[in-house]
């Protein structure tokens, strides 16, 4: 492979997808996703260490930022929008920016991706600091918006990260602590929203879940900071609290909308 020679972009282990039945499309695109977990698990040491680097500063009071694209972009809006009501954090803690605005979140927004000061222009809005993290997203790692967002947001002294499907690449070189989840083609030549996009859930869900464990928005194995906006989670945070307590399952109930979480209860 040439060095500027995308892994991404690389042809698809298969071809002549049109004519497979329905079984044998399934089946190999299972087959290829058995690998983003080999290649996650590979890049566990990187994810480490980027992990270890935002923890002290979100003790301190520092956000984390995560930027991002397209595919890239949406996963990383999803993984900050689920964070206030699975750990009961503010809204401000994690926050998800994507090329394009909020239109992006369900259109293509054309060009927007290309802009390579367009990123940090969208970061500068939140007043960002030297406590705060940002992490770049990007499958090919040449995203302009991306790179140049972490290459300013370096400059101004913030953490830096990035999740990227390929070595060596631009963004990579940009940030102090990248991660590289190295999936193979894809599936659908190019389709980085498959196992690319895949591997970049993984790490996003390790990554922010880890950080919540260890700022202690975790109780046991329990969410017991979890927002009670629904009847599910009243009934699991009720359940928490009876088994924990020995009570009823009336009088944990009746506690826990009182105090209004399950960890001012417990």
């Amino acid at each position: 492979m040439k060095s500027s020679e995308k892994i991404t972009e690389q042809p698809s282990h298969f071809d002549h997808l049109e004519q497979m039945t329905v079984q044998e499309l399934l089946h190999h695109i299972n087959e290829e996703d058995h690998r983003v977990a080999d290649a996650v698990a590979d890049s566990i040491p990187q994810i480490e260490r980027l992990v270890e680097a935002i923890e002290p500063r979100m003790h301190r009071g520092g956000r984390l930022f995560y930027i991002g694209a397209g595919t890239s972009g949406r996963l990383g809006v999803l993984d900050a929008s689920e964070l206030p009501p699975t750990f009961g954090v503010p809204e401000s803690w994690v926050t998800g920016l994507i090329a394009g605005g909020d239109k992006a979140l369900r259109h293509a927004v054309e060009n927007a991706e290309d802009i390579a000061e367009q990123g940090w222009r969208d970061l500068s809005v939140h007043q960002p600091t030297a406590d705060d993290s940002v992490i770049g997203i990007a499958a090919s790692g040449t995203t302009p918006y991306v790179v140049g967002a972490i290459r300013h947001a370096r400059e101004a002294g913030l953490l830096t990260g990035c999740i990227t499907s390929n070595p060596s690449t631009p963004l990579a070189q940009a940030a102090e602590f990248p991660v590289e989840t190295i999936v193979g083609p894809e599936f659908v030549t190019g389709s980085s929203r498959m196992k690319s996009g895949t591997a970049q859930k993984m790490v996003l869900n390790m990554l922010s879940t880890t950080l919540m464990i260890r700022l202690g928005r975790v109780q046991g194995n329990r969410m017991v900071n979890m927002q009670l906006t629904n009847a599910k989670l009243v009934d699991r945070g009720t359940r928490m609290i009876q088994e924990s307590l020995g009570i009823s399952y009336e009088e944990a109930r009746e506690r826990l909308l009182e105090a209004g979480s399950v960890s001012r209860v417990l």
